[in-house]
């Protein structure tokens, strides 16, 4: 078994929970609050600004060059897809960039993006790797199971959510991401492996937690 399905097996109920979360279901069915829509997309575009930070990290850990270059090419990739999300549903909602990006970052997605970021600080690259994985994966794996039950029509109002994270494009970049941590795993020590269950099983449950965030509008209570 390799590292990568060892790691998705540790967390393998709270993956179930995410495919039967009310938010994920109504967005499928396309009967989801455009509301809480909208409260998602802002705070996933705060998110992926620090996800774009934890991937230039794995640039600089990168044991080789040709890891380094990825790393660095999914950082730019990040930010171009938070810059299209304010250009698309900014005009769409009237907000501009600037509107956008101080949206308050909700409790758990504050506290998610602190994990990432303390893991991206002193992790490996290995490290680093996995504490991202769940979400690159994830995403993957909720898009295709919505696509497969329930193909959007073309006047379904998240069509395009759906059809970016169905996407051949998009799977590959977790395919690319378990690769290189099958391939880190088999050089490092028990202790290593030990954070890297941790961060994943972590950053699996932060992504339930973030659909239950956005489900909630979540706000900060004081």
């Amino acid at each position: 078994m390799s590292f990568s399905t060892h790691l998705r097996k540790l967390a393998a109920p709270i993956w179930e929970a995410q495919l039967r979360h009310p938010f994920v279901i109504a967005l499928g069915n396309g009967t989801l609050p455009e509301r809480k829509f909208k409260y998602y997309i802002l705070q996933d575009a705060r998110f992926l600004s620090d996800l774009a930070r934890v991937f230039a990290a794995g640039a600089v850990q990168a044991p080789d060059s040709e890891s380094a270059l990825r790393f660095a090419k999914l950082a730019e990739d990040t930010i171009v897809v938070e810059r299209s999300l304010h250009e698309s549903y900014g005009t769409q909602w009237k907000m501009t960039a600037k509107q956008m990006t101080t949206v308050p970052m909700a409790p758990t997605n504050y506290a998610y993006t602190r994990h990432m970021l303390s893991v991206a600080q002193r992790g490996s690259a290995a490290e680093i790797t996995v504490v991202a994985l769940p979400c690159a994966w994830i995403y993957c794996v909720v898009g295709q199971q919505l696509l497969k039950h329930c193909p959007p029509k073309k006047n379904h109002p998240y069509r395009n959510w759906l059809m970016l994270y169905a996407s051949p494009e998009f799977a590959e970049v977790q395919r690319w991401m378990r690769k290189q941590v099958d391939l880190w795993a088999k050089t490092a020590g028990v202790e290593e492996k030990r954070r890297m269950e941790e961060a994943f099983v972590i950053s699996s449950r932060y992504e339930w937690m973030f659909w239950e965030m956005a489900w909630n509008e979540e706000e900060w209570p004081v």
